[in-house]
């Protein structure tokens, strides 16, 4: 007994990290073309013009001031404008998918390659990219899984509009949505909506300059209409349209058995799950609302859009799952580690990665169960993986012995929530199935794929593609559907 026969195995990425070309073919800018490099003890930097015309700095987590607007200076390096430039190497690297026996690939379709400026204007050199992708792929019988929109945003809807925060960027999104549903139609049938929609916060991901609660929760609000309405639109066009959201997962464990531990890990989980309970079950769950109200927050809907979240709910959830956290009641008494997006707490019981996310795998089928318990729709596990650095043997070889480690206990874990608990689980996409730029930390040492790319974190090097040891185990997992999972 193992995976269903139809079990999709593949890899994912994102254009903003993997595909480069950044004003190649007509492409316009957008927002993470003006986010620079960093590591885990520097962050990613934000290059902006002022009102005045002065070039600044800010953390990319950061607000910008209001009227700022983003700049590309030519004295600074920007990862995201070649990243492991997939734009020049796309058959070669499709080639290694399909050796490697992908059956499926994740991966994003840039906004401002298919409408420049966010808005109606569509580039058909862009959408004559991705169809030669989409092609290439099926070639090889491997089904595209495409992100929508994946971490950026058109600069000239945030430097105009400020970004999500104004309704008319839904009209614009979907827009965007019904170009690339007809053109791709009978190419495409699995599409996500928003990637990581929790972690949708700043004028990076969403373009808002100021990320106060009133301007960010009337964002999400919009985020959650667009979201609603591409389903419903991705249904009109092609019924064999199956169209997901995506969420960043990450468990949380009471730190101990005080039930205000309990309560701070029950609060913890909630804040995530909200974001599901919106795209699934239709509507704002009452401890949201319950938040929005105490915090003042008064979100301003359109009438009928109610029922659009209540019509457009998603066909499946896709979420990445990388590490749990832990919560207490006492926070100031616990230690924090790294994280996905954002600091943890460190848990005893686990060990971390060089970055200090936690290695768990058994969450993994905690939180499995957890979402199938919760909601009774299909999953499809859409980031899992490894971040370490890799050392080039002299015989040119990658002993990548921990990361093959990590992934034997994920799928493992992952294998008995389908036997065992009887998930029902669409497919796995481990995170960098090719090296990319870190999202995070702007860094290439953070390497995550079965495939290595010789660039580094300055962007020199000959983007040169490299079998890794782990591109063979991974082979031989997908050959065996996930039977197999010994490194030998």
């Amino acid at each position: 007994m193992g995976f269903p026969k139809d079990f999709l195995w593949g890899g994912a990425t994102a254009a903003n990290q993997y595909e480069g070309g950044y004003l190649s073919g007509g492409k316009g800018l957008s927002t993470l073309d003006a986010i620079t490099g960093g590591s885990k003890d520097h962050p990613r930097m934000i290059t902006y013009k002022t009102k005045a015309g002065q070039v600044e700095r800010v953390n990319r987590e950061a607000s910008l001031p209001v009227g700022a607007t983003g700049f590309v200076d030519e004295n600074q390096y920007y990862p995201s404008h070649m990243a492991t430039d997939f734009y020049h190497h796309w058959q070669e690297d499709i080639a290694l998918f399909a050796e490697m026996g992908f059956t499926c690939f994740r991966m994003s379709i840039s906004w401002a390659r298919i409408c420049p400026k966010g808005d109606l204007e569509v580039n058909e050199e862009g959408l004559v990219f991705y169809e030669r992708i989409f092609d290439e792929l099926l070639k090889y019988g491997i089904q595209p899984v495409v992100t929508i929109n994946h971490f950026d945003i058109p600069m000239y809807l945030a430097d105009h509009y400020d970004g999500w925060s104004d309704r008319k960027v839904v009209d614009y999104f979907l827009f965007f949505c019904e170009t690339i549903f007809k053109r791709y139609q009978g190419k495409v049938t699995h599409w996500m909506t928003f990637n990581e929609i929790n972690f949708l916060r700043s004028w990076t991901q969403i373009g808002i300059h100021q990320n106060d609660p009133q301007t960010l929760w009337q964002a999400r609000h919009h985020l959650f209409v667009a979201s609603a309405k591409a389903v419903m639109l991705g249904h009109e066009i092609d019924p064999h349209n199956q169209i997901g959201m995506m969420i960043a997962y990450i468990p949380s464990y009471p730190m101990t058995a005080n039930p205000e531990d309990v309560l701070a890990a029950l609060q913890f989980n909630r804040q995530q799950e909200s974001f599901i309970d919106i795209q699934v079950k239709g509507h704002y769950p009452a401890h949201l609302l319950k938040q929005l109200e105490r915090e003042g927050v008064l979100i301003k809907k359109e009438p009928g859009d109610n029922e659009l979240l209540a019509q457009g709910c998603v066909d499946y959830i896709g979420f990445s799952y990388y590490m749990s956290t832990a919560s207490s009641a006492n926070p100031e008494k616990v230690k924090y580690v790294g994280g996905n997006q954002m600091p943890a707490v460190k848990n005893p019981y686990l060990e971390e990665s060089d970055w200090g996310w936690a290695i768990d795998p058994l969450g993994l089928r905690i939180s499995l169960c957890q979402l199938y318990d919760r909601y009774q729709v299909p999953l499809f596990i859409v980031e899992n993986g490894f971040g370490a650095i890799d050392q080039v043997q002299d015989n040119g070889e990658i002993y990548d012995d921990d990361r093959i480690s990590y992934f034997q206990k994920h799928i493992a874990a992952m294998r008995d929530a389908v036997v065992l608990d009887g998930v029902d689980l669409m497919g796995y996409t481990p995170w960098g199935c090719i090296d990319l730029v870190s999202a995070g930390t702007g860094e290439m040492k953070k390497r995550y794929g079965f495939i290595y790319v010789d660039l580094d974190d300055q962007g020199h090097g000959s983007l040169s593609r490299r079998r890794k040891k782990s591109f063979y185990w991974y082979q031989k997992v997908i050959k065996t559907n996930g039977l197999d999972l010994d490194n030998n």
